[in-house]
């Protein structure tokens, strides 16, 4: 019997050798070396500290920066361990609502949001961004239809001219991938440091 199982724990440890260990080693340093800041994580800094990451997106409070998409992650009641509670952006615990198209707790919530957004901007229509939480609840960008919508607050909070808002909007505003994937995007940290940048000019 031994004779039989020998190959088998000899394969076992092999593969788990090469693929367990050395593999992911070799792609992390290799990682490491072509694209340094991507590997650490797209981190962004600012006078030397670590502000936030272009992959992960951040709850902006306040009308005088851009807000991103709604985030649906939670994470542990700091009362009491047993239960959760929303925390936005929490990359702990990416995840999306499960919540579905027949769910009133949701229907409710983005009706809410609705309202308090068309109350913000009368008589434009609201994005569905705005709305409504992707897949991991950590998503950074928003669409540029998202970002236009809010200059008028933004602007009024910073008592900054629209047009200058708009200009920030559309120089921060990224195009598909090689002119094919995706969709055009904004990242939110990016145009509120391009925006606070441009304030202390």
């Amino acid at each position: 019997m031994l004779k039989e199982l020998r190959p088998a724990i000899t394969v076992l440890v092999l593969l788990t050798a090469i693929t367990g260990l050395a593999y992911p080693l070799a792609m992390t340093g290799i990682a490491g070396v072509l694209f340094p800041a991507q590997a650490e994580g797209s981190l962004i800094e600012r006078d030397g500290k670590v502000i936030g990451s272009a992959l992960i997106g951040q709850d902006f409070k306040g009308d005088n920066y851009f807000h991103g998409r709604p985030s649906a992650t939670t994470g542990t009641d700091p009362q009491d361990a047993a239960k959760t509670v929303p925390q936005p952006y929490n990359a702990a615990n990416s995840m999306g609502s499960n919540l579905g198209p027949t769910s009133k707790a949701l229907n409710d919530r983005i009706r809410e949001d609705v309202e308090k957004l068309k109350a913000e901007n009368p008589g434009m229509p609201v994005p569905v961004d705005l709305v409504t939480t992707s897949g991991s609840g950590l998503d950074p960008n928003i669409s540029p239809e998202g970002a236009l919508f809010q200059v008028s607050r933004v602007a009024k909070a910073r008592n900054m001219p629209e047009e200058r808002v708009r200009a920030l909007v559309s120089e921060k505003t990224e195009g598909r991938l090689l002119g094919l994937l995706g969709e055009p995007r904004v990242n939110v940290l990016a145009l509120n440091l391009a925006l606070d940048a441009a304030v202390a000019k």
